[in-house]
């Protein structure tokens, strides 16, 4: 049984538990070694992460100086001549660099701007009230995405093909009197990319989303439904303004990764026919790099990628923290 206050101060039962003096309000802190040794499985479980951050994303990074030097494979970095921005002024100077950056922001673009569709299509699933039928529709939509570009790209290819089921359907249907090899045609390439990448990921791109608005409290929508609003209504005042910071943060990481382009799919859709439309940066500086062993030019080339990626990045943050208050850091 709980012991009653008397004189207006709380029994010893009641009182607050914690190390230190109360009346002088100083607090005893646990030594740092002790909480270490307290805490030592999940201590140990995270310095493994630590180590492996360390030799795997840290220490590599000693090779990015190779970008301003003229790296020759069989020579160790340190014997390497220094060539200042030589790499970087040759990259801006080279005739692929206007179509690889057109390449590369065209189709980035294009998929920031269909960016919400993962949104609305969270919302509506939302919306839907038969769980067996809400659950087929996410199993659906999900599936694509634990396929690899390999296999997606080998079913595309044979899709688009001239003998393809994509031609049939468009001559049975009238719209084209011949096969158009679609892969082949460099016009068709970004809406190939485009389209293959949304049907891959907006399932799968939903689910932070949805995870989102099940944190919404059910109160807010009894109160909306008392004051009227219908479906629509609730979903735009009150949805929407709730799950604004979720959707802020992951606009600013869209914003930072504009510059990449799918490498895994460009590699597996593209061919040398379709190469004015499907040269993007990811791309080059593979070519450059491993297929033509100029180590130093692709490494600048990867170095000027990741400084504007970074600048974008801030830009985005700082925007984002003036309009909503809601940033990465």
């Amino acid at each position: 049984m709980m012991e009653k206050k008397t004189n207006g101060e709380l029994s010893p039962a009641m009182k607050p538990q914690f190390s230190g003096n109360f009346e002088t309000g100083k607090v005893n802190r646990t030594p740092l070694w002790k909480k270490f040794i307290t805490q030592r499985h999940l201590q140990t479980m995270a310095l493994l992460g630590v180590v492996w951050m360390i030799i795997f994303n840290y220490i590599p990074m000693y090779g990015i100086i190779i970008a301003f030097k003229e790296y020759n494979i069989v020579k160790p970095i340190s014997e390497a001549p220094w060539v200042g921005l030589a790499n970087f002024k040759e990259f801006l100077a080279d005739d692929n660099f206007v179509y690889v950056m057109k390449n590369t922001l065209g189709i980035s673009l294009i998929k920031l701007l269909i960016f919400p569709l993962p949104i609305i299509f969270a919302l509506f699933l939302n919306e839907i009230r038969s769980v067996r039928f809400k659950k087929s529709i996410q199993t659906i939509s999900y599936l694509p995405h634990f396929l690899s570009w390999v296999v997606l790209g080998g079913i595309l290819a044979t899709w688009l093909a001239d003998i393809g089921i994509i031609n049939n359907i468009l001559m049975a249907l009238h719209v084209i009197d011949q096969p158009i090899s679609f892969l082949a045609e460099p016009k068709y390439f970004w809406t190939i990319i485009i389209t293959s990448d949304l049907w891959k990921e907006l399932g799968w791109s939903a689910i932070i989303y949805l995870a989102a608005i099940t944190s919404i409290s059910p109160e807010m929508y009894e109160a909306a439904t008392i004051d009227g609003a219908g479906r629509f209504q609730k979903m735009w005042y009150v949805t929407v303004p709730t799950i604004k910071g979720t959707i802020s943060i992951l606009f600013i990481l869209a914003v930072s990764g504009v510059l990449n382009s799918n490498f895994d799919q460009i590699l597996v859709l593209r061919n040398s026919l379709n190469d004015s439309a499907s040269n993007v940066i990811d791309y080059y500086v593979y070519y450059t790099g491993l297929l033509s062993a100029r180590f130093s030019y692709s490494t600048a080339i990867g170095m000027f990628k990741s400084v504007i990626s970074l600048i974008l990045l801030l830009i985005a943050n700082q925007v984002s923290k003036k309009l909503n208050d809601t940033s990465l850091f």
